[in-house]
Formats: structure tokens, sequence, C-alpha cells
């Protein structure tokens, strides 16, 4: 009966099965090769109870699976009960269970299976890396933080609603407080680079790279970071103004995407821009403290939450004068609508330009001002967060070489 049923891919999935099993049992082994106490389980034990799992799910699906996984529990527990006083762990125990149920998985999704198997022994094998980490690097700082942006995350943001709401309809309750978890991503992501590579590279990675999801989120953070910590401005800057960087970039990407001779008549402009940005970094990247001097201070938290949600109530107040501007004013004047959308952002006023442009409303070359026009509407919110985020100090760095890039797009754009 059970020739008669099975084809070359349920051998396949057997075969994963029995892969599954012989990965998480050749790292186990090692583990029990490493220590004189008894731990079940072995090289030989993990590939038996992985094919088990797969030979129950295929003659009595999930109930039997169930049966065997109940089976592999007692059995891994009568294990425990002789080696507790010894002080080991049930990790072994735990994964010899999950190998049944990853023994069924690959009968019915085996690429699935087969990653989860991987990521399981990959987080055997970094047992005293993991340990360590935890131990002597985690801070209780940014445990809180870690908590606190998970629940930001994934308790928070799922349950506010998705739709526009408040006067004008300006406001997005979701889209506002995904602004909140950028910013806190973002200092996140400058908290761990410098502790990884340092305070020289750290944050002016850091700004580079999210910029990307959102510049006007960066200087945020940026100037969060040196709040933190006065003696971080440098490299803060150099975060904040590199972000505009990658705003360029993206910014090409989607005009690109939308319209390529909007892309090409907006070739100098943006060019200009991105050196102007390019260089205003790099002047304080390199002149960032060359003798490590400068530190980053362990204590002190990953990211502000009261400063995460300042911005995003100024944001909340941006968008509602925008709102209020647009049907007060009941304009229609192209330069006006695309000034007023880049106030909050950039890219939602060029790609409108640039679709008018594709539709055949006005020509490439017409569609430069308003773009850049929205740019700097779009610059005036970076301004406001770079003095309300990090003060006058922080603003008086910052300040200069946003201007500077957007007078070198006016100039690409003019000449």
């Amino acid at each position: 009966m059970l020739e008669h049923h099975l084809n070359s891919a349920d051998v396949l999935n057997f075969a994963v099965a029995l892969g599954i099993g012989l990965l998480i049992g050749t790292e186990r082994e090692r583990k029990k090769s490493q220590r004189a106490a008894y731990t079940p389980g072995g090289v030989r034990t993990f590939p038996i109870v992985a094919l088990s799992g797969a030979i129950a799910f295929f003659l009595g699906g999930a109930m039997l699976l169930a049966v065997a996984a109940a089976g592999t529990f007692v059995l891994a527990a009568i294990g425990y009960a002789r080696t507790r006083e010894a002080g080991i762990g049930v990790t072994s125990e735990t994964a010899l269970v999950l190998t049944v149920l990853l023994g069924g998985l690959a009968i019915t999704t085996p690429a699935l299976a087969a990653g989860l198997a991987v990521t399981v022994t990959a987080l055997l094998a970094a047992r005293s890396p993991l340990h360590h980490f935890v131990a002597r690097n985690l801070t209780n700082y940014e445990l809180r933080d870690g908590l606190i942006f998970g629940v930001a995350t994934l308790v928070i943001l799922p349950i506010l609603p998705d739709r526009h709401m408040g006067p004008f309809e300006a406001l997005n309750p979701q889209s506002i407080w995904v602004l909140v978890i950028l910013i806190m991503a973002v200092g996140a992501v400058g908290h761990v680079a410098t502790r990884v590579v340092g305070v020289r590279l750290g944050l002016p990675f850091s700004g580079f790279v999210t910029g990307f999801i959102s510049s006007t989120a960066a200087i945020g953070a940026m100037g969060s970071q040196f709040r933190a910590q006065p003696s971080l401005l440098r490299p803060a800057v150099a975060g904040a103004v590199l972000s505009t960087v990658t705003t360029v970039v993206y910014l090409a990407i989607v005009i690109g995407i939308t319209d390529m001779n909007v892309l090409k008549a907006m070739a100098r402009p943006l060019a200009y821009a991105g050196l102007a940005a390019v260089a205003y970094g790099l002047l304080f990247t390199l002149r960032l403290d060359r003798d490590g001097t400068v530190k980053a201070d362990t204590r002190r938290r990953a990211f502000s939450v009261p400063m995460a949600l300042g911005l995003a109530a100024m944001l909340s107040g941006i968008l509602l004068v925008t709102a209020a501007a647009q049907t007060w004013l009941n304009s229609t004047g192209l330069m006006l609508v695309a000034g007023l959308a880049g106030i909050a952002d950039t890219h939602a006023a060029a790609i409108s330009v640039t679709s008018l442009a594709a539709g055949g409303k006005l020509s490439a070359q017409e569609a430069v001002i308003p773009i850049v026009t929205g740019m700097t509407t779009n610059t005036l919110s970076k301004l406001a967060f770079a003095t309300a985020a990090g003060g006058s100090k922080f603003a008086l760095r910052v300040v200069p070489g946003l201007l500077l890039v957007i007078a070198a797009a006016w100039i690409g754009a003019l000449s």
C-alpha cells in the first residue's frame, strides 16, 4: 500500500527530513563530545527522530505526528530527569522534539523545514557567542529599549487605524506611528553601529543607510543621539547630512521608474545635490577624532521615546498645516501643490509631478522646477526636525549642509 502511494516527490521529502536530522544531530554530537555529562541524542538519534516525524505525518497526518511528538517529548523528559542534577539545560531535549515536527513539516513544505533546520542549528552552534553577548555586552538599557521597540512594532502598530481622519482628513494614525518606529529604529541602528565599528564610522554609516527609509527620521534620530551624548556632535552631523545622499539616490530611482525622460532632465540637479551632500558629510566624517578618544556611552539609551513622539507630533502639525493650505487656497498651481506636498514627503511630490509628465500633461523639462520646489520645502521640514531634535548647536552644523544641498539642486535646475 505504501509503495503504491510513494512517488519521487515523497522520496525527496523523506531525504530532506533525513538531512534535517543529520544537520541538527551532527551539531549536538559535537557538543556532546565536548562535555562528559550525558545528553540525549546525537548523530544517530536525531535523524531517526526526524524520519519518525516524516513517516508519522505521511501515514496518519497531523494526528499521528502529534502522537510521535508526544512520545519523543516523554523520552526527552526522561532523559532530562537523568541529567538535571548536573546543571545541564533542556536545549537538546527541546531540539529533539522540534526535530520530530520538522521531519513532519518536510513532507508538505520541505523548503521551509530545511530553512528552519538551518536556523535551529545556527542557534545551537552559537551558544557561546550568544551567552557571552547577553551576559557581558547587552546592557539593561538596551534590553529595555528592545522591549519598547517590540511593543511599539508588534503590539501598538497593528491596532492603530490605517485611514485618514481628523481635520481635513490629514492624519493617518498608522502612518504617523510608523514614523515613530522609524526614528527609534534609526537610533537603534546608530547605537549598534557605534558599538560594532566605533563612533567614527558608526553614526555616519547609520545615517547613510537609513536615509533610504527616511532622511527626515534619520536627521531627527541623529539629533537625539547628540542630545544623549554631546561628544557625538560631529559623527551625528555627518550621519544627518549623509542621509540626504541616499535620499537623492532614492529620489532618482523613483523618478526613473516613473519616467526616464524626467530623470534625464533632473540629472544635473540630482547630481549637484548628491555631490554637495557627499562633500559636506565627508567633511565632518574626516574631521572625526582619529585617536578614538570619543567613545560611545554604553549606558545611554539606544533611542529616545519622548523625542520620537515629539517629532511625530511635529510631523502631524506639518500635515495639518499642509492640508489646510491646500483646502483654503483651493489652488491647482503645480508649483504650490508640489511645494506643499514636499513638506511632508519629497518623494510623493516628485512622483506626482513625474506622473503628469509621463501622462503628457507637461514636458520633462517643465517638471524640473516643481520637483526641486518639493525638495526645497522638504528641506524646511528637515531643518525643523534638526532644530527640535538636536538643539541649536546641532542645527547650526546641519542646516548649512542642508542649505548647501538644496542650493546645489537649484543651481543644477537653473543652469
